[in-house]
């Protein structure tokens, strides 16, 4: 049997290894956590001491890697998945071998078994890929990026996470380049769910501050750069937009104004104001959860809630967008009194307006970590959507 190094090394152009039964395979890789969403500590939070150690620790292991000469790049000519055989999967195999995706004893064959399968999916997972066990160019393109970079990656995000650590009993953290949302509870995340943040021409500023209200049933007051981008475009083609989405439009004195007495070939509709009627059509779904920033950004429900389903979640204007926001709006109002989970699953279904205060206000931190360590698997990497840290 080789270890890593000897991977490393020069074995994933020579090594040769026996498949591996199921059985085998049970006693040295946790299958279950290669169908997880590749956090395999899911408790531990983004922001904490713990992740910032494992961090250090990925560091030093990629930079180790790097030095004994990395992995070799291999050229993808065709999608490997379940069943797919030849020298191709022998090197994938490997390949997963080296970085713990795949347990080394079993590194090798030519054929993609299930347990290859699972390891694939592991790999796409902590690599903010799309999760469907088929090594494709994007996959190939991450196994193939060298080791050294890797290591620089994680080596840059160690003062970001340093300088984001806090310590607050509970708290919301958004993390931009992962798309991803935790809720935080005596150090211990409740609740990691998917996100979907700015587009990189749009992107989600980076801020502190506390979560004090939530809206239900609300209003969606258009601001003037969507208006300008992407409504007055919109309306040029189909005129009948505004009606069938639920759009009003008023002066600054809530005198309502006929979307024919606007000259749309112009910027004039930027004058008035464009608010949209709650309903099943709103742009912030259901809920808006606000905090105090300098940006008019929040966090929101949405009607389009497919896009949750996407690797890549960047398709908002800067806003937030949350997935599941029954349990998020019922955690957020645990210590306000009178609202329940019955409560809350009400006025989701009612369509009745509702502003509520929070009794404590949760702080809420919108990050932009690209690498990380966690303390139970191998290391978490997203792309710099926004190029703020490395590129990668």
């Amino acid at each position: 049997m080789l270890d890593r190094r000897s991977l490393l090394i020069g074995g994933l152009a020579s090594a040769t290894f026996s498949t591996a039964s199921a059985r085998d395979w049970e006693g040295a890789f946790d299958t279950a956590s290669a169908r997880m969403d590749g956090l395999q500590d899911v408790e531990t939070p983004l922001l904490s001491a713990t992740t910032l150690h494992a961090t250090r620790i990925a560091s030093e292991t990629y930079a180790g890697w790097a030095a004994e000469g990395g992995w070799p790049a291999y050229p993808f000519t065709q999608r490997l998945s379940l069943g797919a055989q030849g020298n191709d999967v022998s090197w994938l195999r490997q390949r997963l071998a080296v970085t713990g995706d795949l347990a080394t004893q079993y590194g090798a064959g030519t054929v993609v078994d299930s347990f290859v399968d699972a390891a694939i999916r592991r790999f796409q997972a902590r690599h903010g890929l799309t999760v469907d066990g088929v090594a494709g160019a994007a996959t190939f393109e991450a196994l193939n990026r060298p080791a050294a970079d890797r290591a620089r990656s994680l080596t840059a995000n160690i003062p970001r996470l340093q300088a984001a650590l806090v310590d607050d009993r509970r708290q919301v953290t958004v993390n931009v380049p992962s798309a991803q949302i935790e809720m935080v509870e005596d150090g211990a995340v409740v609740l990691r769910q998917s996100a979907v943040v700015g587009q990189p021409n749009r992107a989600t500023p980076l801020l502190s501050s506390k979560i004090h209200e939530i809206n239900f049933n609300p209003y969606w007051h258009v601001p003037k750069s969507i208006i300008r981008r992407d409504l007055i475009p919109i309306i040029r083609r189909d005129p009948d937009y505004l009606t069938r989405m639920g759009m009003r439009i008023y002066t600054g004195n809530w005198k309502e104004v006929s979307p024919s007495s606007i000259d749309w070939s112009t910027d004039e509709a930027t004058n008035y104001v464009f608010r949209q009627e709650p309903g099943s059509r709103n742009a912030l779904g259901r809920v808006r959860i606000n905090f105090a920033n300098q940006h008019s950004v929040y966090l929101h429900d949405t009607p389009d809630p497919g896009l949750f389903g996407d690797a890549s979640r960047f398709h908002s204007s800067g806003c937030v967008r949350v997935q599941r926001i029954p349990e998020f709006v019922t955690w957020l109002l645990k210590d306000t009194p009178g609202w329940s989970t019955e409560a809350v699953a009400e006025f989701l279904t009612n369509g009745q307006r509702r502003d509520v205060a929070i009794t404590n206000p949760v702080p809420v931190h919108f990050v932009y970590i690209t690498a990380w360590g966690v303390p139970a698997g191998p290391a978490q990497f997203r792309k710099d959507i926004y190029s703020l840290v490395d590129g990668s």
